[in-house]
């Protein structure tokens, strides 16, 4: 299918914007025609990582967003009830910023070396 920039910026005006922006480019420092290299050369510091709920409070402004996290894995089974409970109990008495620093938008690329 073969669209000119008009009609594209009318399907997709969201994707379209994303494109157009600096802040959403990726830089391509090389190119390698053996995959299995490539995989080997690629940062491994967050591969199959899987998020804690720790990890997901950090990125919290507010206490209210970091109990709706606890509550929504604790309803998931992804939290035992005690656990639960004990991250409540820091939050209410030490608050939000005591599981660490606030992890910001591209936090990941950033740490991976991506960004």
């Amino acid at each position: 299918m073969e669209t000119d920039k008009k009609s594209f910026k009318k399907l997709f005006p969201h994707l379209s914007k994303e494109l157009e922006l600096e802040d959403s480019k990726v830089a391509i420092n090389s190119v390698r025609t053996d995959s299995e290299a490539a995989e080997e050369a690629t940062s491994d510091k967050f591969r199959h990582y899987n998020p804690t709920v720790v990890d997901f409070i950090r990125r919290c402004d507010t206490e209210t967003e970091a109990e709706a996290i606890i509550a929504y894995l604790e309803k998931r089974g992804e939290l035992t009830p005690e656990y639960a409970k004990a991250l409540r109990q820091q939050l209410k008495k030490e608050g939000v910023r005591s599981f660490g620093a606030k992890k910001e938008e591209n936090y990941y690329f950033k740490q991976g070396g991506l960004c």
